[in-house]
Parts: structure tokens; sequence; C-alpha cells
């Protein structure tokens, strides 16, 4: 049976390079893992009072509902100003709320930034992994995935360009199929 993994994208955009990383991701994966990209495009900001009155938006409670079942995450994102696009952060925000039933807890993880920069969305990937590291998420160490020059990644229809960047995402997927499997056989 294959883990369900859920795929957040930090970039809005359709055409976007993460989302086109995320495809490839998911059409590399090993046949041990099923990846789903996860839209958290109409996530309302996160504001505590909301929970505390018990009036959470729908799509708040849908979306811990949505995330819950999955048995791992994996966040693909741009860095915008040295650090994680706001729509992720929100989305990590919401999903740890109310206090005490975060829908990540436990989950392994794993992250990969993608940029049309030289250093591949170095801060990016580092902030979030320290709220990963909050919320209790094992997340893979290795292999690291800082993706830069995203302009030549991809050719017209949106697929991988060259042998070593295709060698490296299938390698990436291999490895945290492996880090999945470690951590959730853990629980069980």
């Amino acid at each position: 049976m294959s883990k369900k993994i859920a795929v957040f994208v930090g970039s809005l955009r359709k055409e976007s390079y993460n989302r086109k990383m995320a495809k490839a991701l998911a059409s590399h994966a090993p046949e041990t893992l099923e990846l789903e990209i996860i839209d958290i495009r109409g996530l309302p900001l996160y504001d505590q009072d909301l929970d505390d009155e018990g009036k959470p938006p729908a799509s708040w409670t849908d979306f811990r509902k949505r995330v819950k079942p999955f048995d791992g995450v994996l966040f693909v994102t741009p860095e915008y100003n040295r650090s994680t696009p706001a729509v992720i952060k929100n989305a990590i925000d919401v999903g740890s709320r109310p206090y005490g039933k975060s829908v990540w807890d436990g989950k392994p993880g794993a992250v990969i930034s993608v940029s049309p920069g030289a250093i591949g969305g170095f801060g990016a990937n580092h902030h979030l992994r320290q709220s990963l590291v909050f919320l209790n998420i094992p997340t893979m160490q290795q292999p690291e995935a800082y993706i830069g020059n995203a302009a030549n990644l991809f050719d017209e229809r949106g697929n991988l360009a060259n042998d070593s960047i295709e060698e490296f995402v299938t390698k990436f997927m291999q490895a945290f199929a492996r880090w999945v499997d470690i951590h959730t056989s853990r629980q069980g």
C-alpha cells in the first residue's frame, strides 16, 4: 500500500516553477508514494480569535480535515525576500491550530526550494525548516534541495528539461520514500 503525501506549493502562479517541480516530483515518485497537491490559495489569514470563539472559517476546518489523514508532507517553495512565502506560512499556522490538535504532528516531511536565482531559495528552505522543527515534523536532511536557475529546468510543456535535474529529482524522491517509510513504521 502506498503512503499518501500532501504537497504544498508556495507559489500561487499557475505556471510557477515550484508548481512545475511539484508535478515533476509526483511523476518521479516511487510507487510506494502517492503525491497530491493541496491547494492553499483560499485559506484566510490565521486569526486565533476565530478558533477561540469556536467560529473557524469553513476553509480552515476543511483544510485541517483534508490534511490530517496524510502519511507525510512535502513543501515546494520559492523564496520571497529571503524567506518563506506568506501563503505557506499561513497554511502551516492554520494546520497547527487549535493548540494540541496540529495536523502536522509526527508526519515525516521534506522541503525543496526552487528559484530563478543562483542560490536556489536557500533562505526560504531554512526558514521553513525552523517552523517544521517546532511542529514535530521530522524533516529529511539529505539530500538537500536548493534548486536554482529555474528558468532553464523545464521544457515548454513543463517537463524536466535535462537528465541531471531528472536524476536529482528521482534520487530525492527515493530518499524521501525511505524517510517516510522509516518514520511511519515508528508510529505504527
